[in-house]
């Protein structure tokens, strides 16, 4: 629902997958352009009868991302890593072994980073000498007040089901 004075926008929302890397991520380039390849895999899980989960054995996909992104992303990630990547599902054509024509899935990554729920890691952010940090609330929804800034809220631990599987 619009406010007054205010137009409504749709919240943007797109594909996302929650995995880990499952091999050496591998760089190549192609007429110029970066192109980032790894196997990715994704943890399942069932629930048990009483409560808890079963872990089941995780799938594995291939996952590209091209340009710039596929540089730097090739930089950060490493075999092993959970990570969640935005993007979209594509086939594609290709040949087997065999000769035969067949369709190939594979998860084309716009945004990959770590995933926070299971990576403990340090944020390195860049600023000008003598600049402040830049706010990141958002506007007040009536007239203008004095908004104190809170930290934020503990995250909740991950379901039991999120924990990644040994391999």
């Amino acid at each position: 629902m619009a406010r007054a004075g205010r137009s409504a926008m749709a919240i943007k929302v797109s594909q996302s997958i929650n995995c880990f890397v499952a091999s050496d991520p591998r760089l190549t380039f192609h007429d110029g352009k970066a192109r980032l390849y790894a196997r990715i895999g994704i943890n399942h899980a069932e629930p048990k009868e009483g409560g808890g989960w079963n872990d089941l054995e995780p799938t594995f996909h291939d996952l590209v991302m091209f340009g710039k992104s596929a540089e730097r992303s090739y930089e950060m990630l490493r075999k092993g890593d959970n990570v969640i990547a935005q993007g979209s599902v594509q086939t594609r054509p290709t040949v087997d072994d065999d000769g035969q024509e067949e369709e190939v899935e594979q998860f084309v990554a716009k945004r990959i980073g770590h995933d926070i729920n299971l990576t403990t890691y340090a944020v390195q952010r860049k600023r000008s000498a003598g600049q402040e940090p830049a706010s990141r609330e958002a506007p007040a929804a009536g007239p203008a007040t004095q908004q104190l800034r809170q930290p934020p809220p503990a995250p909740p631990p991950p379901p039991p089901h999120a924990e990644p599987m040994a391999r």
